[in-house]
């Protein structure tokens, strides 16, 4: 009991910064390898973070803070009182959650029909081919999208009128837009995307599946009790980092497709705040949106590392 007590009282001894800086010394080279992307994220990231404020004022960029009115809450009142917030954050999570089911698991799929390639020239042919459409820019992507679904010069329209049809302008139609956004994202980050799993499944000791062959084991097993399990780390990891941004969604693709006749599915916060600072020069309210959708993706980056440490826990 007294041992007990004396390590309760216990000082902590003073840190030894000498020791510390010849540690620090010792990986020097460790750390300047890492201080590019610490300094990115302090510049890019960090310090901008100082402009936050200007969600609590009506904000007039040739006047700054000292010539703008401060209204505390009021953009935000006005953001969640917008007729158009409902549909608005419907619009962003519903295509986010279709997002999290099929682009996000797409790749995993990929990568696992990947490993399972025999013929190791064939699979790197199959690669490279899925790789490429992540390298072609977003205007280039939205200008095949536009040309191969146009109802008077398209393909698809060409074949609908080849058997006798009527052309559909898919762009013009609101339903459709979900379905031109997810597919589109699958056919451009299902290839780069399934690198990362190709990389995790390379770690996965190769003898577990000669125990499994051995045992008489089909592959639809192996994979389920093999290669799952040796990627789900992997998938736990960047799982998360989707949640984090279930609010967010890229304002190029979704802006350049956007028209009066799909907007009422297109509309989403980015492309809502990307309008309210170009056309409407409403930097307060932009700013206020976009601090609403930080705050609840940080909340759910919390929510989603919870439950994941909940479920690895159960792994375990």
């Amino acid at each position: 009991m007294a041992d007990e007590k004396n390590k309760k009282h216990k000082v902590k001894k003073p840190l030894n910064w000498r020791k510390v800086g010849q540690k620090i010394w010792a990986d020097r080279y460790m750390y300047l390898m890492i201080t590019p992307v610490v300094a990115y994220y302090f510049i890019f990231r960090y310090i901008p973070m100082a402009w936050l404020r200007v969600a609590f004022y009506d904000y007039r960029i040739l006047h700054g803070f000292a010539g703008s009115e401060f209204v505390g809450w009021r953009n935000f009142e006005i953001f969640f009182s917008h007729p158009q917030f409902g549909q608005i954050m419907f619009n962003t999570i519903w295509l986010n959650i279709l997002n999290l089911i099929f682009v996000f698991t797409a790749p995993i799929l990929f990568a696992i029909l990947l490993n399972e390639i025999a013929k190791n020239k064939f699979k790197r042919i199959v690669q490279t081919i899925s790789y490429l459409p992540h390298f072609l820019s977003t205007v280039v992507v939205v200008s095949m999208i536009t040309t191969l679904l146009s109802p008077s010069l398209g393909i698809i329209a060409r074949i609908t009128r080849s058997f006798g049809g009527t052309p559909i302008n898919f762009l013009g139609l609101a339903e459709w837009f979900r379905t031109i956004m997810v597919s589109t994202s699958i056919w451009q980050g299902v290839g780069w995307g399934s690198i990362i799993y190709l990389s995790a499944l390379a770690g996965i000791d190769q003898e577990q599946y000669e125990a499994a062959i051995i045992d008489g084991a089909s592959r639809f097993k192996q994979i389920r009790h093999i290669t799952l399990p040796g990627i789900s780390s992997t998938i736990i990891i960047l799982f998360i980092l989707q949640i984090g941004a279930l609010l967010s969604i890229g304002v190029e693709r979704v802006w350049l497709l956007q028209n009066p006749l799909n907007r009422t599915t297109s509309e989403v916060l980015s492309t809502y705040t990307f309008r309210l600072m170009m056309e409407q020069r409403n930097f307060g309210l932009a700013t206020a949106v976009g601090l609403f959708n930080g705050v609840v993706s940080l909340f759910l980056v919390l929510f989603a590392n919870r439950i994941s440490k909940k479920y690895s826990d159960g792994l375990m």
